[in-house]
């Protein structure tokens, strides 16, 4: 039996953090994910420090910020300290390392940074049956997780939705889950096994098999939430395209909702049989984490995608589940996606390096301790695209200041009072001093930024963002 813990991490691709039951939602159906957390522990203020692919997973690998590792967007650059990756830490304390579906989003494609197995998409194979049924996107033999876009006419980040037009057993959930369980069938079972098992759901394409597509395109659900501060786009009724303030009409969002409900559906009930499996085959105690990188605006405020600085796009699911844990233990501290380098260094036994900005979770779980914990989280987005404002966000889970880096503009947000954001606070003056106190911590957070972002104490609107700083170590 190996002498240190299994650590399982589970990511979905684009989901919000109140897309699941047992946080409320009014339509979706999310059982074993509400059962992991009913017999572990739920984050309920876990946030995104970049609600974007690249950057975000980058900070579970790294337990950095992105500003740190000078990758704010999706941008091909190098991870800074590739030995000092989770999976290299863990590797070097002997665990079996894995990384099986979603990928983490490493650069170059052909980088392991720590992961001796990767198994990415059933389509990757030229000599795959798949591939001459499906067709194969990719080029020059790399991978993606995207070649079944070609047939069925959904965009890849677009809000157009159908049923998955293929055999159920090539879709990129089930098959994840198959890949997972074949791989922990055939681990060594004297040494410890660190996997991440990534899904695309609920990320666009919205294709769920037709069974939990038609589950909820035939139910009336709830419409998106739009705050008294939005200003009705001009845009509308412009089909299925790839804008996120290019807003169809109701019955294309309800279909919408459907394709992204039926997503984390079809990802839950699988959940079902990947979990019994890592039961029965993987010896010694387990630790099981399930998060995702960001989540999906969905409509709400008349926005779409993430990249936004509002709950639906920042805040994700985060549970734990192991040894030592008590069952349905709910924690309120805010925390973010550096903190699982630390975290699973912590639960092997293994020093995580000193740059991590990270702090395991542990001490939040043990009723013995309080620590001293940070009193807010940090998200920003850099200004790269028309029309995604580049932001700087500061939450605690109660509060949410936000600073937009081109315009100067700021919101503030009482998320106890309000939680769906509906009310912008910053012109009040009844709360013009908590206001303040929050842009005062937002100055420190970001004061010396090679941006610019902080001068003479205050802040400067206008400074370019961009999505790769000077340090980043390109491809």
């Amino acid at each position: 039996m190996p002498e240190r813990p299994n650590l399982i991490l589970i990511t979905s691709d684009q989901q919000r953090a109140d897309c699941l039951s047992l946080a409320g939602h009014p339509d979706l159906t999310t059982p074993n994910l509400d059962a992991l957390a009913s017999s572990g522990a739920w984050f309920r203020n876990a946030y995104s420090p970049a609600p974007i692919c690249c950057p975000s997973r980058r900070s579970m690998l790294t337990g950095h910020s992105p500003a740190t590792d000078g990758c704010l967007n999706n941008h091909p650059v190098r991870i800074p300290r590739p030995d000092d990756t989770l999976p290299n830490l863990l590797r070097r304390a002997g665990y079996q390392t894995a990384d099986i579906g979603r990928s983490m989003h490493q650069y170059p494609v052909h980088a392991r940074y720590g992961f001796e197995v990767r198994e990415h998409s059933p389509f990757e194979s030229h000599d795959s049956h798949v591939h001459h049924v499906i067709r194969q996107t990719s080029k020059r033999g790399e991978f993606s997780n995207w070649p079944h876009l070609l047939n069925h006419g959904m965009p890849l980040c677009g809000y157009g939705a159908r049923p998955w037009p293929y055999d159920e057993s090539f879709h990129q959930t089930t098959w994840t889950v198959n890949k997972a369980i074949e791989y922990a069938d055939r681990c060594d079972r004297d040494a410890p096994v660190f996997a991440h098992i990534g899904f695309v759901a609920p990320h666009p394409p919205l294709i769920p098999p037709a069974h939990y597509y038609d589950r909820y395109a035939r139910r009336e659900l709830a419409p998106p939430v739009v705050g008294a501060w939005v200003e009705n786009p001009a845009n509308r009724n412009l089909g299925c395209g790839l804008s996120s303030t290019k807003i169809p009409d109701n019955r294309l969002v309800q279909d919408s909702m459907a394709g992204y409900y039926g997503l984390i559906n079809h990802m839950d009930d699988m959940l079902f049989n990947l979990l019994l499996a890592y039961q029965s085959f993987l010896n010694g105690p387990t630790y099981i984490l399930f998060c995702s990188d960001h989540g999906e605006m969905l409509g709400d405020h008349h926005m779409f995608r993430k990249c936004r600085p509002y709950q639906g796009s920042i805040h994700v699911p985060f549970i734990l589940r192991g040894p030592g844990i008590n069952a349905g233990t709910v924690c309120d501290s805010p925390i973010t996606l550096e903190d699982i380098l630390p975290t699973f260094c912590d639960l092997a036994g293994v020093d995580a390096p000193g740059h991590v900005e990270g702090r395991s979770l542990m001490p939040l779980l043990n009723p013995k301790t309080a620590p001293e914990w940070r009193t807010f989280v940090h998200s920003e987005q850099p200004h790269e695209w028309d029309d995604v404002p580049g932001f700087h966000c500061l939450t605690d889970g109660k509060w949410k200041y936000i600073w937009f880096s081109k315009s100067g503009r700021e919101q503030f947000f009482d998320l106890t009072d309000d939680p769906q954001e509906l009310r912008d606070l910053s012109p009040k003056a009844a709360h013009s001093e908590s206001l303040n106190e929050w842009r005062q911590k937002l100055k420190l957070q970001i004061n010396g930024r090679e941006e610019g972002f902080v001068r003479n104490g205050e802040l400067i609107a206008g400074r370019p963002h961009p999505g790769i700083l000077s340090h980043a170590v390109m491809v």
